[in-house]
């Protein structure tokens, strides 16, 4: 094993140890570390201020956001290499540091939410009624109601969710938990969900080899947006995700209730969905400020 591929083993484990990253995390820092040790001949845990400005240099053609975490991830290591003694300077500071701009959330509307619900609901009113129905209906519950990331859902073990529990406490990215809210409506979905699958079954939504994955639960909700006649390219489990947030927000949820629920470690990170209802805020100024009779002009 060369110098980078053991520095880099040490520090992803570091990773692990330290911060609880998760295997995404671990595998995007992987991706972005062996790919500049390639670029620097293997000799990247070395790399002076040259040799990183030529690693800027190749990076050139890529979009900001990329360069962006690039960069991070490199600096994360290099601050790494220095604390643990394996080299005493860090070149970070030849790093590029692009100017990010932040792409909006996509989502859904409140009428495109209905059209994906109401195609399940007469789905449901069917005699007989298809297992696969059945379990969309719990999989859509889930991810509009409750806000889950697609790993988390996939990962859900079959006795989670009670009928009698309100509330759902999980690990999260980073292994942070975090206290998800399970609909009555949902639980029930679920609950009809969990008599159509064997009761031995560890998880509640299991497939052959284990629980389903991310990239069948992509499908599954692609195929049903397509039946509902709204464009698949349009809506992931994440996209629903976010739906979960907006009309959260639009329906008067605090932000800070909504870092909460997302399970954001940073209120940055929630304050992207503050664009979605200006005309809303707008609206609140104007009639409960004590100024309201002066009325902002939308």
């Amino acid at each position: 094993m060369s110098d980078d591929a053991n520095l880099i083993e040490r520090f992803l484990e570091m990773l692990v140890a330290e911060a609880g990253a998760s295997q995404h995390t671990l595998s995007a820092y992987r991706s972005d570390l062996e790919q500049a040790s390639a670029i620097a001949g293997g000799r990247l845990s070395s790399a002076g201020r040259d040799e990183i400005k030529n690693l800027s240099a190749r990076w050139r053609s890529l979009q900001n956001s990329t360069v962006a975490r690039k960069s991070s991830s490199l600096r994360r290591y290099f601050g790494f290499l220095v604390e643990e003694g394996f080299r005493e300077n860090d070149p970070s500071d030849a790093l590029p540091r692009p100017g990010v701009v932040r792409s909006l959330p996509k989502t859904l509307s409140h009428a495109e939410i209905a059209n994906l619900f109401q195609l399940i609901a007469e789905g449901l009113n069917c005699d007989p009624v298809k297992p696969a129905t059945i379990r969309l209906s719990a999989i859509m519950e889930l991810l509009y109601g409750s806000g889950f990331r697609a790993s988390e859902l996939v990962s859900l073990q079959r006795s989670a969710i009670s009928g009698d529990k309100p509330y759902l406490i999980i690990k999260g990215k980073g292994e942070k938990e975090r206290l998800v809210p399970v609909s009555q409506q949902a639980r029930a979905a679920v609950q009809r969900w969990a008599e159509c699958i064997d009761p031995k079954e560890k998880w509640l939504f299991p497939s052959r080899k284990g629980h389903i994955s991310r990239i069948r639960l992509y499908q599954i909700i692609k195929q049903h947006a397509a039946k509902a006649g709204i464009n698949p390219a349009n809506i992931s489990p994440h996209v629903l995700r976010h739906a979960f947030a907006t009309h959260l927000l639009e329906g008067g949820a605090d932000l800070r209730a909504l870092q909460t629920l997302l399970g954001h470690s940073d209120i940055s990170t929630t304050q992207i969905y503050t664009h979605i209802d200006s005309a809303r805020l707008v609206e609140l100024v104007n009639n409960r400020h004590p100024l309201s009779e002066r009325n902002l002009v939308r």
